[in-house]
């Protein structure tokens, strides 16, 4: 991720933590606990699903790449009693995500750091979740193969994005069009790669977009932004599969 693309980062996640609308709004669609800071789009549903699929037992060292404001992660970490490391090139996001970590007694380490270079030790975490966040990697593989560097032998990743149905088709984003993470994990060495359209979770977040987009935001700039979002988003809905994608690093 450039720098530019930090700085708006920053600048979208200094909007989210001023807008409870916004947040009320996503967290009821989503179905999402009360106390998870949102940040991406998977439901509470799905994240029964990324839990059970990182197989984490009490005190292993889960990373969440690409945490955003930690709510995923830290949510995670309190149902399994894992210990947590947060990693976002967005350093407004990780100040927001020890802000909630504290405010909820939770002890986790968050940091700034690329996707695709995590500053992380080698062989150092048993479990990656990195939710909604690859397609924001201007260097998808690597961030596969750096996955594959910080995980032990045997351990888990799980990772969640919207992929184009046609590769081909070009009104959807070319970021969707070109993510293939399946393919990314069987080329970085995984195995027991695993594919799972989740039209579930889909049907929950086009109810989102279309409530978002028949809003008056007024002088939110949360909602504004979801409002936005949401009308780019809803011309390609129905052209894109949500995905989660889990597999084994090789013992």
């Amino acid at each position: 991720m450039t720098a530019k693309d930090a700085a708006h980062f920053d600048d979208w996640y200094a909007r989210l933590s001023t807008s409870a609308a916004r947040e009320e709004l996503v967290r009821r669609h989503l179905d999402l606990p009360p106390l998870l800071l949102v940040t991406g789009l998977v439901p509470g549903s799905g994240l029964d699903d990324v839990t059970v699929a990182l197989r984490l037992v009490p005190d292993d060292v889960l990373l969440d790449l690409g945490c955003g404001r930690g709510g995923y992660g830290l949510e995670v970490a309190t149902r399994t009693r894992a210990r947590l490391v947060g990693v976002d090139a967005s350093a407004e996001a990780v100040r927001q995500a020890r802000a909630n970590a504290e405010a909820q007694a939770q002890d986790a380490d968050f940091r700034v750091g690329d996707l695709a270079d995590t500053g992380l030790e080698a062989d150092s975490v048993d479990a990656v979740m990195c939710l909604d966040s690859v397609q924001f990697s201007l260097r998808d593989l690597n961030t596969y193969a750096e996955v594959r560097r910080v995980l032990r032998p045997g351990g888990r990743v799980v990772m969640t994005a919207w992929e184009a149905r046609d590769r081909d088709d070009e009104e959807v984003p070319q970021a969707l069009r070109t993510l293939d993470v399946a393919f990314g994990l069987q080329r970085a060495g995984f195995e027991e790669v695993e594919r799972e359209v989740c039209d579930d979770w889909s049907v929950r977040e086009k109810a989102l977009w279309e409530e978002a987009v028949s809003l008056d935001p007024g002088d939110d700039a949360g909602l504004a932004g979801l409002a936005e979002e949401g009308r780019t988003v809803l011309a390609t809905f129905d052209r894109v599969d949500r995905v989660m994608v889990s597999a084994t690093s090789p013992d």
